[in-house]
């Protein structure tokens, strides 16, 4: 069945595509945690020019080693499916990612377009724009570049209901 797999020329392409995206993400925010500053005030907002320490440790550096930790599981749905609990658990964190990232992305882009916060919210017209035309659709494409890859990935073992 790898043979089919492997003779399909999509096959592992999606979870490529989210290796790279988690990748790009990943250095993006180590970028940051060094001391980048491109592209940070529209994303943080006042933590950009304050940078406190909770915020370069857990909010640059932390979001950067799961990005990797993503970039690694985009890489691990691009191999052939191992067999039982491993195959299933690798299954199962491309769903999570998957629902994660769409969840984050539908969640902020309602919040900013219903303003829910209220004009209390310490939003800039800049930083929602932003959010709202670049970082939030960006969310919803690795979501849905996650969800592939997990969906193309439970097909390796001809587990899918698709043709014999």
């Amino acid at each position: 069945m790898d043979e089919d797999r492997q003779s399909r020329p999509t096959a592992g392409a999606w979870g490529r595509v989210g290796c790279a995206w988690a990748v790009a993400f990943a250095t993006l925010h180590f970028y940051w945690a060094l001391g980048g500053d491109w592209g940070l005030s529209v994303s943080a907002g006042p933590l950009a020019e304050e940078r406190p320490a909770w915020f370069v440790a857990v909010g640059l550096w932390g979001v950067g080693v799961l990005c990797l930790a993503g970039g690694v599981l985009g890489w691990l749905l691009t191999r052939p499916r191992p067999h039982h609990l491993a195959g299933r658990l690798i299954k199962a964190l491309g769903w999570s990612v998957c629902a994660v990232l769409l969840v984050r992305g539908v969640a902020v882009e309602m919040l900013l377009l219903t303003d829910t916060a209220g004009q209390e919210a310490d939003v800039s017209p800049e930083q929602r724009l932003w959010t709202l035309m670049l970082w939030n659709p960006w969310f919803l494409v690795g979501g849905l570049v996650f969800g592939l890859s997990a969906r193309e990935f439970g097909r390796a073992d001809g587990s899918s209901s698709g043709t014999a």
